[in-house]
C-alpha cells in the first residue's frame, strides 16, 4: 500500500511535489498565518497559495512561524504560488511577459522568500498574451526564482499552443479532478507529455463543499445531495467521504490539496495511509463521471480563451 504521506510526485529532475498539500484558497488574510503554522505541524510539506488568494503575505508569516517553531529548514516545504494572468472579460488587462516578471518578484516579496517551488499560470485568460506570460517563467525557471513552473485550468488546446509554439512545455497542470470531473482525454494528453496533474476541488462531491456564504461555485442543490455510491465505498473502507476522496485522487496519481482552519480536520484529511481504495472501487468510481466541473467560476477552461 502506497503511504502518501512520505510519498511524492517528480515534477523534473531537480523538483518532487508532496502528494498531500495544503490549499489556502477561500482562507482569509487574518486567518491564513495561523492555518498555515497548523496544518505544518500536523505533518503537511506542501503549501498552496496564489496571488489571486489575497493571503499570500500571511501564507508567508505562517510558513516563517512553522520553520522556526517546529525546526525545519525551508527545504522542507513545497510552496506553491500562481499568477493572476488579467482576465479582459473582467476589466483587468492581461500582464505582459515583463509584468509576469514584476508579479512573480511582488509574491515572492509577499511570502518572503528567495524562491517558490512551484509557479503555475492561474488560468488561460491572458490571450493573445500566453505564451509571453509562458516564456517569463521559462526565465523564473532558468534563474532559479521557482523550482518548477506549469499552469492551472489549461485544457489542450492551450497545452497544444506551447507545443506548437516549440516552447518547453509545463512540469504541471493544476485542474479540478473529482469522481464527478475526471477530465480523462485531458489527463491522457498531459500523460503523453509528461505534465503532472495536481487535482484541487477533491472534495467537490461533498454535501458540505462551499456551503459558506461566498464560496461561490456552480453546484446546484439537488446536485449536493450526497452521493450513495460514495458514501457505501467510504463505509466499506471505515474512512469518511472526504479520505476516500482524496485516497482517489493520489491513488490515480494527483498530488491533492485539501483546504480546512480546523486542526481535527486537517489531521483527517492527512491520515490516509491506512486504507486502499480497491480496483473494483475504482471501476465504479470511474462510472461517476458527470464531466464538467463545479468549482471554476470564472469562465469555461474546456474552451480556448
Amino acid at each position: 500500500m502506497t503511504k502518501f504521506r512520505s510519498e511524492s510526485l517528480t515534477l523534473n529532475t531537480d523538483t518532487k511535489i508532496p502528494f498531500i498539500g495544503f490549499g489556502t484558497y477561500l482562507i482569509p488574510s487574518d486567518e491564513a498565518a495561523a492555518a498555515v503554522r497548523t496544518a505544518i505541524d500536523v505533518g503537511y510539506r506542501h503549501i498552496d497559495t496564489a496571488e489571486f488568494y489575497h493571503n499570500e503575505e500571511s501564507v508567508g508569516e505562517g510558513i516563517r512561524a512553522a520553520l522556526k517553531d517546529i525546526s525545519l529548514s525551508r527545504e522542507d516545504i513545497f510552496v506553491t504560488t500562481k499568477l493572476w494572468p488579467g482576465n479582459p472579460e473582467w476589466d483587468m488587462p492581461a500582464k505582459t511577459q515583463e509584468q509576469t516578471l514584476v508579479a512573480a518578484r511582488a509574491s515572492l516579496a509577499r511570502l518572503g522568500l528567495d524562491y517558490v517551488d512551484l509557479y503555475l499560470i492561474h488560468s488561460p485568460h491572458g490571450g493573445a498574451e500566453r505564451l509571453g506570460q509562458w516564456k517569463a517563467l521559462l526565465e523564473l525557471r532558468n534563474s532559479k526564482k521557482a523550482r518548477a513552473i506549469g499552469v492551472s485550468n489549461y485544457n489542450i488546446a492551450h497545452l497544444e499552443e506551447i507545443r506548437n509554439a516549440g516552447l518547453p512545455m509545463p512540469d504541471a497542470n493544476q485542474i479540478e479532478l473529482h469522481p464527478w470531473s475526471q477530465k480523462t482525454e485531458l489527463i491522457a494528453y498531459m500523460r503523453a507529455h509528461q505534465i503532472a496533474p495536481i487535482a484541487y476541488s477533491s472534495l467537490a462531491p461533498l454535501s458540505t463543499w462551499r456551503t459558506a456564504p461566498d464560496h461561490h461555485s456552480a453546484k446546484t442543490g439537488e446536485m449536493r445531495e450526497t452521493d450513495t455510491t460514495l458514501t457505501r465505498i467510504a463505509v466499506k473502507h471505515g474512512v469518511s467521504e472526504a479520505q476516500l476522496l482524496l485516497r482517489w485522487g493520489m491513488q490515480n496519481g494527483y498530488p491533492v490539496l485539501p483546504k480546512s482552519t480546523k486542526r481535527e480536520r486537517m489531521i483527517s484529511n492527512f491520515d490516509l495511509d491506512g486504507f486502499s481504495l480497491d480496483e473494483a472501487d475504482m471501476a465504479e468510481i470511474r462510472g461517476l463521471d458527470r464531466g464538467d466541473g463545479l468549482a471554476w467560476t470564472g469562465g469555461d477552461p474546456t474552451r480556448a480563451v
